[in-house]
């Protein structure tokens, strides 16, 4: 597909920083509260003066960089002023985007603040493959993917599943290494029945083998989804990692395929944990934090963690969403005094197991940096707690994209995004430095996956997709868009997928 064919903004009404409702599809989509509802109509409002004082289409300016600093200090003004805007909260002080006011204007001022050289590699990726044996398996799957057609084909057919398009292999390449400045992704997995995967194992492989055509060496990794509570899985991962250059293991502990999960620390999971012992590929990425429904709420805890880090020392842990309950706002955590959810367990669970910082538990911010976003106490509470009990070298850049459409925007509003003086000097959370974020974006990461960053850098700077990227920044096209289920009612029909 062309450009044009996905070019459905001429007039520059999305905007470039996305403060929406869209879900992953593993939780429900959450409102918007006032403050959010008011930065979005100030950004808009803002963004048209702006583009008018500059003297360039709306469209225009909202695909440069002023557009993006224009779109957060918006949400920095709203959330400064959130007892203002009929929310009950006391004025939002945790954190903000630490952007110069000049730089609404001033492209050098916003480049300043949003341009960086880190490495950025994102632990956490997904596409869907629309000619898939899923939906030849099971033709009415695709209609639970209906909402993307809001937002992706303009006028598509209500008779097919042409929308579906929209989240194949090739838009998942334009969105995450063409317009966001990913230089490496993992390819991840969604929990289903092994004859379910709306994408199997040969398909993420073929995406990698694409990648690497262009000379994108290094720029796509790939897991091996295993349920150890499925039957046929724990077998499987022999021909898994014969077969394909496995760096990972996904697992998903609050999920089973009669909907009970599992603990690390019990029979499945040490048996899941020894068999990739025995078979050398030592990270297992662990989905904690999101749970599928009452029955796997306490599997979806971070409570086994700890007992399993202490356990297995040589193993690495890496949980997806960092234990973060999304529904729920976070709040400091006082040892010994943590509540029953959320990254408060987390803490805990390493703490008793005496897990010191830095050791073998890696928390990852797929999905839980995009709904921080909207808050900065709450964004300041879980990063200060995710780099003070995990450690500062143990916490992985994750996006959940494509769901939520090009990361660039959750890039540029972490490389801003700092925690107040307040906090700091209150709670003992880190300062957010250029050297920390750098860490968070993509140096952690590379210890547990035994990638050298002169390499990947190497690879990076000189292929054949940094020339690809090149030439589209010449004349770039961003769709500003999620792609996810946005109501409650687009996220029942996504799980009837049986995902």
């Amino acid at each position: 597909m062309s450009n044009d064919q996905f070019d459905h903004d001429p007039e520059g009404e999305r905007l470039p920083i996305r403060i929406d409702t869209t879900s992953n599809g593993e939780f429900s989509p959450v409102a918007l509260t006032p403050r959010n509802i008011a930065a979005n109509e100030l950004a808009h409002e803002w963004a048209s003066e702006n583009a008018k004082r500059k003297g360039v289409p709306r469209r225009d300016f909202m695909i440069s960089a002023c557009g993006a600093a224009s779109t957060l200090l918006a949400v920095n003004h709203a959330n400064a002023h959130a007892n203002a805007m009929g929310e009950r909260s006391v004025i939002k002080n945790g954190g903000a985007f630490d952007i110069p006011a000049e730089a609404a204007l001033d492209t050098d001022a916003a480049l300043e603040a949003l341009s960086g050289n880190e490495f950025i590699f994102d632990v956490q990726g997904h596409y869907v493959n629309p000619a898939g044996d899923w939906l030849k398996n099971n033709p009415a799957a695709g209609n639970n993917y209906r909402w993307v057609q809001k937002t992706c084909v303009q006028n598509a057919p209500t008779d097919n599943l042409d929308y579906l398009q929209c989240l194949r292999a090739e838009e998942f390449i334009k969105d995450v290494f063409l317009d966001s400045d990913t230089d490496m992704m993992v390819l991840s997995f969604v929990p289903s029945k092994r004859d379910a995967e709306p994408i199997t194992i040969e398909e993420a492989d073929a995406t990698r083998r694409i990648v690497d055509a262009m000379e994108g060496d290094h720029r796509l990794m790939l897991h091996g989804r295993v349920n150890p509570n499925q039957p046929g899985d724990l077998e499987d991962m022999d021909r898994l990692a014969a077969d394909f250059p496995i760096a990972a293991w996904k697992t998903y502990t609050q999920w089973g395929p009669d909907g009970n999960g599992f603990f690390m620390t019990d029979d499945a999971g040490e048996a899941m944990i020894e068999k990739a012992r025995g078979l050398g590929i030592k990270n297992i990425c662990i989905h904690k934090g999101i749970a599928f429904g009452p029955k796997s709420f306490e599997h979806s805890l971070c409570s086994d963690i700890g007992e399993a880090a202490k356990r297995h020392p040589d193993i690495n842990f890496i949980l997806y969403h960092s234990g973060f309950d999304i529904p729920t706002p976070e709040e400091a955590f006082t040892p010994g005094q943590g509540k029953d959810r959320g990254m408060d367990v987390l803490c805990q669970s390493l703490i008793d197991a005496g897990v010191k910082p830095g050791s073998n538990v890696y928390a990852e911010l797929g999905s839980t940096w995009r709904f921080l976003m909207r808050d900065p106490d709450m964004a300041a509470h879980a990063l200060g707690k995710l780099i003070t009990y995990c450690g500062p070298d143990n916490v992985l850049w994750g996006t959940d994209s494509i769901w939520y459409g090009s990361p660039q925007d959750q890039i540029q509003a972490f490389r801003t995004f700092q925690i107040s003086k307040e906090y700091q000097e209150r709670f003992g959370y880190p300062e957010m430095t250029p050297k920390l974020r750098a860490k968070i974006f993509g140096l952690n990461a590379m210890k547990p996956y035994g990638i050298s960053i002169e390499e990947a850098k190497k690879h990076a700077a000189s292929d054949a997709l940094s020339n690809r990227k090149h030439a589209y920044l010449e004349r770039p096209n961003p769709s500003f868009t999620t792609y996810g289920p946005k109501t409650r009612r687009e996220f029942l029909n996504f799980k009837a997928l049986g995902g």
